[in-house]
């Protein structure tokens, strides 16, 4: 595909959607204390190189949106760009984190979460890019 022709405006609110739902998912309104647990971490840890983390999960955000817009293509319309984006949530992200995580011996509930969050961002990040004009 020609890159002159994917919607890069499109693709950064995108990443700042997943972003934005990454910051509700861990956070104490939903995921937070069952993440740490499950994660072994603790607050004091979370702290520690904070924005170097925020900063690294936003240019993974962007580099996975951008991904998806040029997947998506020029032509991408709301349903084509929610059903891609969910089809790469669940089909590729949400299966292939858990395949790590079982190698690592990581909880069953740790993998639930860490899925379910990449399949409902890369659903709505397909969302956006396929809704805008």
């Amino acid at each position: 595909m020609d890159p002159s022709k994917v919607n890069y405006l499109a693709a950064l609110v995108a990443a700042l959607s997943s972003f934005l739902i990454g910051g509700v998912w861990y956070s104490p309104i939903l995921f937070a204390r069952a993440w740490m647990r499950e994660a072994g971490l603790r607050e004091e840890q979370l702290r520690r190189g904070a924005g170097k983390t925020f900063a690294w999960a936003f240019l993974m955000s962007v580099i996975a949106a951008v991904n998806l817009a040029f997947f998506l293509g020029p032509d991408a319309t709301i349903a084509w760009g929610a059903t891609a984006g969910a089809l790469a949530g669940v089909g590729w992200a949400a299966t292939s984190l858990p395949t790590v995580f079982l190698f690592e011996r990581r909880s069953p509930m740790l993998i639930l979460i860490d899925a379910s969050y990449l399949a409902v961002a890369y659903t709505v990040m397909g969302t956006i890019i396929g809704a805008w004009p």
